[in-house]
């Protein structure tokens, strides 16, 4: 039994089972000459794997506008014809269209246009398609997974867990990937065992060899002895009995033992996920992200169409619901909006620098939000604040949609409240001054994160250093708290520590009001925050804000 320690734990829980490996394809061409007698089987070879490639791109283009330029491409004869003069020459099929995938792309690399610049990873995509089908090799290695499996991959990427079937899925290991990343949370969401980031595992691991992963403490486990996978079939079976005794807890407020009650509320991004919410008995959303709306569309959302969704939300959860309004830029781009490239895009034109300059797209959002607000008890949330000033700016363009909005004798919501994500240092260091203009503050420890720490979260080097324990980390959470409630504003967190076991104590101790997170962790914080003592929880936070390095820090959270 050889035993594997995770750098950090991406979804906890415990699964048992034999190893799935997804091993990247070989699309490498072999080089032919070919006669000209065999000019004909060569292209009717590309043509059949073409068509075979429009075949699968057609579904998937009904909905997803990148599919649908995909689809496009392998339809333009550009591409066809390159090819096929390439086969006239004396090239198989193979190298014919890896030699024209090549001067395509090249060609588009050489310009200056940045949008024609990016469409090469679109072409090359479109291409290791066909040459997938051109060599026989399966598209999809999801496809094969016809029982139950734990996932081991180099990298999953959020096309590749649009494939996958989650009902064969018992655990997912990635040799590259962070806390933070799409797969992390997706797998925190589908309440799967994740271990991400571990190095080199495609290397130790065997396909169909027996595995445990243990998401708890981080460790992986090959071919492990009968003893020990008794041992886990008991920590399962007790996690099945814990998560039956915290489901009926729903209903029960988070209430510390001396009686200060906190408020747990969910993150999500989309209907689907509110219903989630709903069930697992959030007592409202701290978090919609409203982003998901423009990705997982083919242009920019209508105002009715926003409406109708927020609307919805409301009705489905009839509670408190905060909309983050349009945060895109950094690793968010729109299939239908063309950013221009920027070397550090994390730093550059999103969020509510976009929306400030995008002006029509703005309004059109506040706006639907404004309407569907006359529906329940909605509030507006601006992400990416730097400045009183721009908070100002925002919330004068929300007068001025108001203002449209009685123009145009529509039912919408006079009153509402709007405040912003702390998520910059900048917010940070003038949360006292914000705190007299906003209504709430709701801290982003994702981007707040890598932003004190200046270390890219998505960097697989970096995950040593991206750590929210870090003391600069909490006591910027510190600060922001105490700002807020010297003005009575109420604070809370939407960024993952919020549902980070061992953060609990230290946020109950530090005075946050809400704690938003992915829904299936709601139950476990309710039960946690029910059994501690907010005298104690001060005393702990007040010791964790004392200390000097990240190390102490844990060494404090470890007693």
């Amino acid at each position: 039994m050889e035993e594997i320690r995770a750098e950090q734990r991406a979804s906890k829980g415990v699964a048992m089972g034999r190893a799935f490996l997804v091993q990247p394809p070989n699309l490498a061409a072999e080089y032919m000459e070919i006669e000209e007698t065999e000019q004909e089987r060569e292209k009717a070879a590309f043509r059949r794997a073409t068509e075979q490639a429009r075949d699968a791109l057609r579904p998937l283009a009904r909905t997803n506008p990148i599919f649908a330029a995909h689809l496009d491409m392998a339809e333009d004869d550009t591409l066809i014809l390159g090819v096929e003069e390439k086969i006239e020459k004396g090239k198989n099929a193979q190298w014919a269209l890896e030699e024209q995938m090549e001067e395509t792309c090249g060609l588009l690399e050489s310009l200056e246009d940045a949008y024609l610049r990016e469409r090469a990873a679109d072409v090359r995509d479109v291409c290791r398609r066909i040459m997938a089908f051109l060599k026989g090799i399966e598209d999809d290695p999801f496809r094969k997974i016809k029982e139950k499996v734990i996932l081991f991959a180099e990298e999953l990427n959020p096309s590749d867990t649009s494939k996958m079937d989650f009902r064969y899925i018992k655990g997912m290991v990635t040799a590259k990937g962070g806390s933070t990343s799409h797969v992390a949370i997706l797998a925190r969401s589908l309440e799967i065992p994740a271990l991400l980031g571990v190095e080199g595992i495609l290397e130790k691991v065997q396909a169909g060899e027996e595995v445990i992963l243990d998401g708890n403490e981080g460790i992986l486990l090959l071919s492990p002895d009968d003893l020990t996978k008794q041992d886990y079939a008991k920590k399962q079976e007790a996690e099945r009995e814990l998560k039956r005794k915290l489901k009926e807890m729903n209903r029960l407020p988070a209430v510390t033992t001396d009686g200060r009650q906190v408020h747990l509320y969910a993150n999500v991004g989309s209907l689907k996920d509110v219903e989630a919410a709903r069930k697992h008995g959030a007592e409202g959303i701290g978090l919609f992200r409203s982003e998901f709306l423009y990705m997982e569309s083919s242009r920019f959302p209508t105002e009715q169409e926003q409406f109708e969704i927020y609307k919805k939300a409301a009705e489905i959860l009839k509670k408190p619901i905060t909309i983050r309004t349009l945060d895109i830029g950094g690793d968010k781009n729109l299939p239908y909006y063309q950013f221009e490239k920027e070397e550090n895009p994390f730093l550059g034109w999103r969020a509510i620098r976009f929306c400030l300059d995008m002006r029509d797209v703005f309004k059109t959002q506040l706006k639907a939000i404004l309407r569907a607000a006359a529906f329940g008890d909605i509030r507006i949330m601006y992400p990416m604040i730097v400045s009183v000033e721009e908070f100002r700016k925002a919330n004068q363009l929300l007068e001025e949609c108001k203002q449209e909005l009685r123009e145009r004798k529509v039912l919408f919501r006079e009153s509402i409240s709007t405040g912003i994500m702390v998520e910059t240092p900048a917010a940070v260091f003038i949360a006292e001054e914000l705190a007299k203009e906003v209504d709430f503050f709701s801290i982003g420890t994702n981007d707040l994160t890598q932003y004190i720490l200046a270390a890219d979260r998505g960097n697989q080097k970096l995950t040593k250093l991206y750590s929210p324990f870090h003391p600069a980390v909490l006591r910027a959470v510190e600060k922001v708290i105490e700002a807020g409630h010297k003005e009575g504003k109420e604070v809370g967190m939407c960024g993952e520590f919020a549902g980070d076991e061992r953060a609990v104590p230290i946020l109950v101790g530090m005075g946050l009001d809400e704690f938003s997170m992915v829904s299936n962790e709601i139950a476990s914080v309710r039960y946690q925050v029910r059994g501690l003592s907010e005298k104690q929880t001060k005393g702990f936070a007040q010791r964790i804000l004392a200390a000097g390095t990240e190390k102490e820090v844990k060494k404090l959270l470890e007693r």
